[in-house]
């Protein structure tokens, strides 16, 4: 399997597109105006603790404060016991109003809600990431082979520094990775944190500490692993650092940069734009005819399974088999590209046969194992729904690119045109009633207006004899369909 990673580069906006085979998988996006916040660490004032949730809110001199629960407080008295543990995890007992901490972010502002906070301040570099403070040793779950983590648990073990006290955790990207390599790694994570402590001392309150790799840096250090044939950028100026910081920190993978300097679009290259259209919209078309509808809500994202046009060539329950299956595939490759996070319920179609139940779960866990984000599946339930989790981390792809519409206010409908005809009649009777008035104007949308003179001219007429006074009719370009008013004159 080939995968490749383009990076799309202009002054207001970095895209990066992960390619498997051909297909795009994932897509990630950093405008200079909006800049993530996850991994950033910052000086923040607590404003506001709030014991019933065990929680506080943190200034970081964000528009929204910041959200930090008691178990992501990290306070480690001298002989080594941990107070949030010791005050069961009491918020009052381990932060006041007005307090000065140092907080990392680990989820963005999401929706209406503030950014999450941790006091566990994690470093990450290529293949380690650095927990200052603390004592643990950890590899990476991903890594399998158990002689090869414990090589890595050896090599690690031998950097715990009284000078510089820290846990480590071999990340993936660790595997493989000869013992030089790895203490070069700690060596600059021991000077990042030094930094970080030096300008912590300095800074006020809100204000940041320390600014993670931006986009295309980290697309280098998170998201290139051996599978990764090319690393392909449009921008010279940013392919020059990106060959600076990978003969720095990850030499081995130099080779594998490429400048493009094609006229046409990089992304034109592997038709990435089109597949950024289509995961926009409701409705994804499989290859065998049937279709996947996604709704995202606030609360959670439905998907629903549907057999389409497609008929198949044998029994029913085969088709339903066949539909399910390429679903689950195309469902776990939605929710990446997509990148739809928290709860999920998925109506595959209701399949008979206990063995095709467990068929379609495995290919949709098969299918979500290159996913970077965890995930939690259960079974199919007794209302043949599988419910799931995604860890979210970062806003989804739809909420990067648009906004609600202004008009039907992110519902996705409008009402008729009818329906606001009648409530037209209803604001004439009530407007009649209460005020003295020669005439009435109702100022209203083309639709509205074109429906009162044809198909409800008659009940008008009859409107206009019951309060009895003349009403006109104004047509209002700019007036959505919803929109009216009734104007005394």
């Amino acid at each position: 399997m080939s995968e490749d990673i383009l990076i799309n580069v202009t002054p207001r906006e970095t895209r990066v597109a992960v390619v498997e085979n051909g297909m795009l998988q994932e897509v990630y996006i950093e405008r200079t105006s909006r800049r993530g916040l996850l991994g950033n660490v910052y000086k923040g004032r607590v404003c506001r603790v709030l014991p019933g949730m065990q929680a506080a809110f943190v200034d970081i001199g964000l528009d929204r404060a910041a959200f930090l629960h008691a178990s992501d407080v990290a306070t480690t008295l001298p002989e080594g016991e941990n107070l949030t543990a010791r005050n069961g995890g009491n918020i009052a007992a381990l932060l006041r109003e007005g307090q000065e901490v140092l907080v990392q972010v680990v989820k963005d502002p999401l929706g209406s809600k503030g950014a999450r906070l941790t006091t566990h301040i994690t470093i990450p570099s290529r293949y380690l990431v650095f927990l200052p403070g603390e004592s643990t040793l950890g590899i990476s779950t991903k890594i399998e082979d158990e002689s090869e983590r414990q090589r890595l648990k050896d090599i690690i073990a031998g950097f715990q520094d009284d000078s510089a006290p820290g846990g480590f955790i071999v990340r993936t990207a660790g595997e493989g990775a000869d013992a030089e390599e790895l203490e070069r790694d700690r060596e600059f994570l021991y000077k990042l944190w030094a930094s970080i402590r030096d300008r912590a001392e300095r800074v006020g309150p809100g204000e940041v500490v320390h600014e993670d790799l931006q986009l295309a840096l980290r697309t280098l250090r998170d998201l290139v692993h051996e599978q990764i044939e090319k690393v392909r950028i449009d921008s010279r100026e940013w392919y020059q650092r990106l060959l600076e910081f990978s003969d720095k920190f990850i030499p081995h993978l130099s080779d594998r940069l490429e400048y493009y300097p094609g006229e046409r679009p990089i992304f034109d290259l592997y038709s990435v734009e089109d597949e950024i259209q289509k995961a926009l919209e409701r409705k994804v078309q499989l290859k065998s005819g049937g279709h996947v509808i996604i709704d995202q809500t606030e609360a959670m994202t439905t998907v629903d399974v549907n057999t389409g046009a497609y008929v198949g060539h044998r029994t029913l329950e085969e088709t339903i088999f066949k539909t399910n299956l390429e679903a689950a595939q195309a469902i776990a490759r939605q929710l990446r590209l997509r990148n739809l996070g928290g709860i999920i319920i998925i109506d595959f179609i209701d399949m008979q046969m206990e063995e095709h139940k467990r068929q379609v779960l495995r290919a949709l866990e098969k299918s979500l194992e290159k996913d970077h984000a965890r995930s939690h599946i259960t079974e199919v339930s007794v209302l043949g729904l599988v419910e799931m989790t995604r860890k979210r981390t970062r806003e989804s792809l739809e909420h990067v690119l648009c906004q609600p519409c202004p008009t039907c206010s992110g519902r996705g409908s409008l009402k008729s045109p009818e329906t606001v005809c009648y409530e037209v009649f209803r604001e004439i009777i009530r407007e009649a009633r209460q005020y003295d008035a020669q005439q009435l104007l109702v100022l209203a949308s083309q639709e509205v207006v074109d429906l009162l003179l044809d198909e409800e001219s008659a009940s008008l007429a009859e409107l206009e004899a019951f309060v009895g006074k003349p009403i006109k009719l104004q047509v209002e370009a700019l007036y959505t369909q919803e929109q009216y008013d009734v104007v005394l004159m």
